[in-house]
């Protein structure tokens, strides 16, 4: 879990910036969409909902934007035909990526990843060709003070897989079958999600030298600038000399 905790980590310092452009709240808005889409807009009823929609508060995403969404999601209004897609590819040096899709335009979506990949000498793979190399599992991780303890423990009782700190904050690794139970129990013994989602892990990192691991990086990076990708996971080690060489 180490590199995708340092990369968490990069994803974080520049958060600050990345909310500053208007792009973030289309991302947003899907988000907030789809949790409505699936599980009705009521967020006392609807956990995924209730996150999203913090999340969006958090990053000053105007009222009306948000009800907007919500209300695309339950069919109330045109304009929540998006899909869900998943592509596969390899970096410089054979690095493995899943990204992870959600958009209301599948060309451009496509384009947007071609162009990623093609430009920091990577490519995309055939369906299946990558996605051996992971695991998707659960990924929580908590807001405010909370006992580490007795988090473990009402986490490790539903089904958990890990429970460990993690950049200032408690992380719960899940197997995916026990994600939503572990979720459930968290939310009733009261504790707030900052994260809460499906998340892809390579079962093994890929340690390559510093240039092609900061080419990698840029690759994730420029991926990640898309509106349409939601998440990319890769196999990629990221050593400390790597992270802190690394230029956002």
């Amino acid at each position: 879990m180490s590199g995708h905790s340092k990369w968490s980590t990069i994803k974080r310092k520049k958060g600050a910036e990345d909310a500053k452009r208007a792009k973030i709240f289309t991302r947003l808005g899907r988000d907030i969409l789809v949790a409505a889409r699936d599980g009705g807009g009521d967020e006392s009823a609807n956990p995924k909902l209730k996150l999203a929609v913090a999340k969006a508060r958090a990053a000053n995403m105007p009222k009306d934007n948000i009800e907007r969404a919500i209300k695309k999601g339950t069919g109330e209004i045109a304009g929540g035909e998006v899909v869900e897609m998943l592509y596969e590819g390899y970096g410089p040096e054979g690095v493995a990526y899943i990204v992870e899709i959600l958009t209301d335009n599948k060309n451009r979506a496509l384009a947007e990843v071609k162009h990623a990949f093609s430009k920091h000498a990577g490519s995309l793979a055939t369906s299946g060709s990558v996605m051996w190399q992971f695991d998707q599992k659960g990924y929580i991780t908590l807001q405010g003070e909370v006992d580490f303890d007795e988090v473990f423990l009402a986490a490790a009782e539903a089904g958990a897989d890990d429970v460990v700190e993690e950049d200032g904050l408690i992380a719960i690794y899940t197997p995916r079958d026990a994600f939503a139970a572990v979720e459930a129990a968290l939310e009733q013994a009261g504790y707030h999600f900052d994260d809460s989602e499906l998340r892809w892990f390579p079962q093994n990192e890929l340690h390559i030298a510093k240039g092609k691991a900061l080419q990698n990086m840029r690759l994730m990076e420029q991926l990640e600038e898309s509106d349409d990708v939601q998440a990319v996971a890769s196999n990629l080690n990221l050593s400390d000399e790597v992270v802190a060489a690394y230029q956002p």
